[in-house]
């Protein structure tokens, strides 16, 4: 799912939303001529100590091209050797970004996958030669960056849960989380860190509320969080908002806190 959009000052204007049932149709539009800032739910990078610890390339693109040449089941056993012999609580490596966006390690293969959907989505956006800031040069009139749904709807909703794959688990408390952070959103460019507004239609409203996957919200949760990298862009942060100090091979999630100096 893809939310479209534009940013007017503070407020994030909703255009309207794309689905995509294929890899492949994704990929497509990934490569087309266009000017545009996206924001993708998806793991950039792998956490630097994982690369580490299977002596795999400690350069970026070198990373990713070596990680996309192995199986799922392949990948599941290296990642389930690598935990076998840690101890409980810290079986995971993780990344920089992972603590101050409360997200899950990208190295993980379950609850949720996140591995896969880097080994899903990052050889589409290599392809389609996008620019993404501080792994890869690439097209600068279309910018790639790493975002993360749930710390903008926790800003909002703290632990509430908003959404489920599960339609016997698309509840009314998961319904009025939706509507509420939609509120919330719309009503004042001071609902998040942010600053921004978010405008839509109000049919669209209704189907983001309406969504019980959640995926409708979440599209406009990470068009949001490329819209703020935007304006930092255009503020002269070429980084479009990511700490200077941004690991160049784990990437970082854009709008997370940035790591203490000390």
């Amino acid at each position: 799912m893809l939310a479209r959009g534009h940013l007017d000052g503070s407020t994030v204007h909703v255009d309207g939303f794309e689905r995509f049932t294929a890899l492949a149709d994704f990929g497509a539009w990934l490569a087309r001529p266009g000017d545009w800032v996206g924001g993708f739910d998806m793991p950039f990078g792998l956490p630097r100590e994982l690369v580490l610890a299977l002596g795999w390339p400690t350069e970026w693109a070198a990373c990713m091209a070596h990680y996309a040449g192995f199986t799922r089941p392949q990948l599941r056993g290296l990642f389930q050797a690598f935990c076998a012999h840690r101890p409980a609580g810290g079986k995971f490596a993780h990344r920089a970004t992972d603590g101050p966006a409360g997200s899950s390690t990208s190295m993980k293969w379950v609850n949720p996958p996140v591995a896969w959907m880097l080994h899903a989505g990052m050889p589409l956006l290599r392809a389609a030669g996008v620019h993404l800031p501080g792994l890869a040069d690439g097209d600068r009139r279309r910018v790639a960056l790493e975002t993360y749904p749930g710390l903008l709807a926790r800003e909002v909703l703290g632990r509430r849960s908003y959404k489920s794959d599960d339609p016997k688990r698309q509840t009314a408390e998961r319904r009025l989380a939706r509507t509420d952070l939609l509120t919330a959103l719309c009503s004042s460019a001071g609902a998040t860190r942010l600053g921004l507004r978010l405008a839509l239609p109000p049919a669209d409203q209704r189907a983001i509320a309406d969504d019980g996957s959640g995926d409708l919200l979440d599209a406009t949760l990470c068009l949001l969080q490329a819209a703020w990298g935007q304006g930092r862009y255009a503020q002269g942060d070429p980084r479009y908002g990511m700490p200077p100090t941004t690991d160049g091979l784990e990437g970082w999630i854009l709008t997370a806190p940035f790591p203490s100096s000390g």
